[in-house]
């Protein structure tokens, strides 16, 4: 009997408290008020969160967006396995990664875009391409509005130094090689190397990708040879620092650009505002520095480069669809762009008024080829969409690092990554 009580009581309080709820809901849609949530990471060290909200809401005082942090080191699980249990109670989802992007898509968790996309007139010709290259079967689920992207940071106390011109924002592959050739010098802890590239596969693989002929999902990467032998010449002629001693000493590439030791060091935007920082701070031993663009293959724009994008998106089981698309136009557009740009974060969206606020940054580069460096003419995404990217990308980081180490030879390596590639492909 006691039992009994006790299950009914836990039954009143249930209902009392969906009744409680279906109140709220009905006040909140009374006075006319819409409660959206976003769904993130990182709040307490993500700048641009709140300048977003607070001037959406100012722009439209019947909507109130409320933040949910879900952690940034499982973010696009912990987001798909909501979204797979039917929570209703999240309209806007960031999109963090682009594997976490295909997992979403796959189990019908996003709302296609094209409609709204069409019906609003979001001109995505903004975004440099990238949403052409997430979208799937002709179908945009996520509209990017943060990107990173490649760029080339130079030292302009070592090649004044040096008597040597600054690089240009029009560097052919072959100009960018004679340059670093030009500016290598000294031996020893003297020593002033060229250029760097940093361990990642990317620093070198994805050079062969910019020409817009290959990707780096193919399954054929024949394509990638003269940009190994051209690093692999490099780095035999001390052009650049070896990579099995970078590897195995864990050298960071903040580090070698620090300490006056590399005239040029690829590398991406986000290493910006992280340089300014530890130049006001007095933590390194480089003053005086600039940007120009990334180098590119013959008859490819200037301005072509290589970025990685965080996008936002609806979700699927919202009932707030076209409020949470009014907000995520608001963020990913020129507005929204501006306001990100004002923290010191690059957003997706680049035009004539960012680059302005970005530059205007204290301890930006004066010169106006550091500006012209920010604008780009092409983005291709690190690792594009697709179903394998993850396996695809184990077998590329394991033979890049063969090659790297001379373990292997250029051929035989391209060789094994063709064939361990093409299994996956085919499974």
């Amino acid at each position: 009997m006691k039992k009994a009580l006790i299950i009914i009581l836990v039954l009143c309080l249930a209902f009392s408290s969906v009744f409680a709820q279906g109140t709220k809901e009905a006040a909140t849609t009374a006075e006319g008020t819409t409660n959206l949530k976003w769904a993130l990471w990182d709040i307490a060290s993500t700048t641009y969160y709140e300048p977003l909200i607070k001037a959406y809401e100012a722009k439209n005082p019947n909507v109130k967006i409320e933040m949910l942090d879900l952690g940034s080191a499982d973010f696009m699980t912990m987001l798909q396995t909501q979204l797979s249990g039917g929570d209703s109670s999240i309209d806007v989802v960031t999109i963090k990664d682009i594997p976490g992007y295909n997992n979403l898509v796959k189990r019908n968790l996003l709302m296609n875009l094209n409609d709204k996309i069409k019906s609003e007139k979001v001109d995505v010709s903004l975004y440099g391409g990238t949403t052409d290259q997430i979208s799937v079967d002709g179908k945009l689920y996520g509209i990017p509005f943060r990107s990173d992207f490649w760029v080339v940071f130079y030292n302009k106390d070592v090649f004044d130094k040096a008597g040597v011109a600054y690089p240009d924002n029009d560097m052919t592959f072959a100009e960018y090689d004679a340059l670093a050739r030009k500016m290598t010098s000294g031996v020893g802890a003297a020593k002033v190397y060229g250029a760097h590239y940093h361990t990642w596969r990317s620093a070198v693989q994805l050079f062969g990708i910019l020409d817009g002929k290959n990707t780096i999902v193919d399954g054929t990467y024949n394509f990638l040879k003269p940009y190994y032998e051209m690093v692999l010449s490099q780095q035999k002629d001390g052009i650049v620092q070896n990579y099995a001693t970078l590897k195995t000493s864990s050298t960071h590439y903040s580090g070698v650009f620090y300490n006056n030791s590399v005239a040029m060091m690829n590398m991406g935007s986000w290493f910006i505002a992280t340089l300014i920082n530890q130049i006001d701070q007095g933590k390194t031993e480089v003053k005086n520095w600039g940007l120009v663009k990334y180098p590119h293959a013959e008859g490819i724009p200037a301005g072509t480069t290589l970025g990685t994008i965080t996008s936002l998106g609806v979700s699927n089981a919202s009932k707030k669809k076209d409020a949470a698309f009014d907000f995520v136009k608001f963020v990913t557009g020129p507005e929204g762009a501006q306001i990100i740009a004002k923290t010191g974060t690059i957003p997706a969206i680049k035009d004539a008024e960012v680059v302005k606020i970005i530059a205007s940054k204290p301890g930006f580069p004066s010169d106006q080829g550091s500006r012209d460096a920010l604008q780009v003419a092409k983005t291709y995404l690190e690792m594009p969409l697709h179903e394998r990217a993850g396996e695809i990308e184990v077998v590329l980081n394991q033979v890049h690092d063969e090659i790297m180490t001379n373990n292997i030879s250029i051929d035989a390596g391209l060789a094994k990554m063709n064939e361990q590639v093409q299994k996956i492909l085919a499974k």
